[in-house]
């Protein structure tokens, strides 16, 4: 009999990101929304001008591990 692969499993397999999960975090700075940028694969505070890294499917939430954007973006 073939064990069933939750989909939720599938998603961290192939390093993307649980969309459930997006709408529940928050910038840890300023508490504000957040916006996925999946080409960067990072996580944007529009509000503290700071993109959050995405690593293997897993957001980074540290202020001192996000990158500061330009202007611009």
């Amino acid at each position: 009999m073939k064990k069933e692969i939750e989909p939720a499993k599938i998603l961290r397999s192939r390093g993307a990101v649980d969309i459930k999960m997006l709408e529940l975090l928050v910038c840890p700075l300023t508490y504000g929304p957040l916006e996925f940028d999946p080409e960067k694969e990072e996580l944007i505070s529009v509000r503290a001008n700071l993109a959050y890294p995405v690593r293997d499917g897993i957001p980074i939430m540290l202020v001192s591990e996000a990158r500061q954007l330009p202007e611009d973006e």
